[in-house]
């Protein structure tokens, strides 16, 4: 087993420099880097990628991430970003050629979700929306105890049904799949049982307005206490 873990996110390597960059002549990496360590692997995962159906996936999601930006010159300070999520989302569809979408909502972004699935119509998608708690099977079948519940005076609360969201999905043959406002763990099952690829417009974080980032960019202010376990 491989001792040294890659860790991209703790590389202090300049960026013009960094080896998977390709910028300069001066091309390094840590000890860890994985582009730097792990060359056999790379070069099948991309023969791989060149012949098999994902390789239009990635070109048009690579063609969509430049056609996001707008240009003032070819300079390296010049990116000025122009498209929402969003709209990324929709061009990336149409580029695709899909013609059904699906998307899995939770119930605490139904007005959300509306706006959503007529965004996707009105650009001529067919759209199948399932919300979190389809079905609605109380949460006392998974053995969670009244005094476990989000509200502990109900009898019966509905728990979340992410694969039965999925199956609906793959029973109704979506070609493409957006996942808006899962929970922690909702959001993985979600995307284990769906066949059609997935993506995710936004996720929940109800204490930031689903701006899970911002305790990030808070780290050393607001959100300190981060910095010793929880």
């Amino acid at each position: 087993m491989e001792k040294r873990l890659a860790q991209c996110a703790r590389c202090d390597i300049p960026n013009a420099e960094r080896c998977c960059r390709g910028q300069g002549e001066i091309r390094r990496g840590p000890d860890n880097c994985p582009t730097l360590r792990w060359h056999k692997l790379a070069k099948e995962v991309v023969n791989r990628s060149l012949n098999n159906e994902d390789c239009e996936f990635l070109r048009q999601a690579a063609l969509e991430e430049a056609s996001g930006r707008a240009f003032r010159d070819r300079g390296p300070d010049s990116v000025q970003p122009c498209k929402t999520r969003i709209v990324e989302t929709v061009e990336f569809a149409k580029r695709m050629n899909y013609h059904r979408l699906g998307l899995l909502f939770c119930g605490g972004l139904h007005q959300e979700a509306s706006i959503v699935h007529e965004i996707l119509e009105t650009n001529g998608f067919e759209v199948v929306s399932v919300m979190c708690k389809v079905a609605g099977v109380p949460k006392s079948t998974f053995g969670i105890q009244q005094d476990e519940q989000i509200n502990i005076f109900s009898k019966h609360e509905t728990i979340c049904n992410p694969m039965l969201q999925a199956e609906i999905m793959n029973a109704q043959q979506t070609e493409f799949n957006i996942l808006l406002g899962l929970c922690v763990g909702h959001d993985s099952i979600a995307i284990k049982y769906l066949q059609a690829p997935t993506t995710v417009l936004a996720v929940k974080d109800r204490v930031t307005g689903h701006s899970p980032l911002a305790p990030i960019y808070l780290y050393n202010q607001y959100y300190k206490f981060l910095k010793k376990p929880l």
